[in-house]
């Protein structure tokens, strides 16, 4: 067999699973506080789609999943034969597996653009979140002036439209809402002067699906009431 079909066959059965390890729900292998795991289930509560959530430590993922994803990585999806485990990916199809309500405009220019600010966001807020959770104090303390300051120099997107340089609710809110949910944990306070950040994460925060994506251990990552 030519080694290049050979190389193929290999790959491909990364992404189909054995009869025995096919799910016929729809399941959800998630990490309770990763941001990009976040991303992902409000995706699909966005969309409205019945699926089951799973629950797991990263640093100790179980057997079930090990048997979908030898990884082990957060988030996993799981559809029949199907098994995904990229947050971006996972919620690109998502929206293309479940067409209503969109969460991408139909044009192609417009998914485009959509997807390139998604990257952009993912380069330079979501890099910088990484390391204010995963680095050492200096490095850390470093990164999250970095990102406060981004955010702020950001204030005119967020004051732009209704949601992040749109009209519509999008996977770009999707990607930015649970990195914005976790500011106060992290010990980040937005000044006044970028109260049009704080206005547009409520309009987020508030919305029916945001509330189910939230796992208990998000829940307890806002602000306590009557904090300042």
């Amino acid at each position: 067999m030519n080694i290049f079909v050979q190389a193929l066959n290999i790959w491909e059965l990364q992404f189909v699973l054995p009869v025995n390890t096919r799910r016929s729900v729809m399941t959800l292998f998630s990490s309770p506080t990763c941001a990009l795991s976040h991303c992902a289930r409000l995706a699909l509560h966005e969309k409205g789609v019945t699926a089951e959530i799973e629950y797991f430590d990263p640093n100790d993922p179980p057997e079930s999943l090990l048997e979908l994803n030898p990884n082990g990585t957060s988030p996993t999806l799981v559809e029949r034969d199907l098994v995904l485990y990229d947050s971006r990916i996972i919620m690109e199809y998502l929206d293309e597996r479940f067409p209503h309500p969109p969460l991408h405009q139909m044009d192609p220019v417009s998914r485009a653009y959509a997807r390139m600010v998604i990257k952009r966001i993912d380069q330079d807020w979501y890099r910088l979140l990484d390391e204010v959770l995963n680095s050492g104090e200096k490095k850390s303390a470093r990164a999250k002036k970095m990102l406060k300051e981004s955010l702020i120099a950001a204030t005119p997107l967020f004051a732009a439209n209704e949601f992040f340089m749109s009209e519509d609710f999008s996977l770009i809110d999707c990607t930015l809402a649970p990195l914005l949910w976790r500011l106060y944990s992290i010990g980040i306070d937005l000044p006044e002067s970028a109260s049009v950040i704080n206005a547009y994460a409520q309009r987020i925060f508030s919305r029916e699906g945001f509330m189910a994506s939230l796992s208990e251990e998000e829940q307890e990552m806002v602000k306590p009431p009557g904090k300042k």
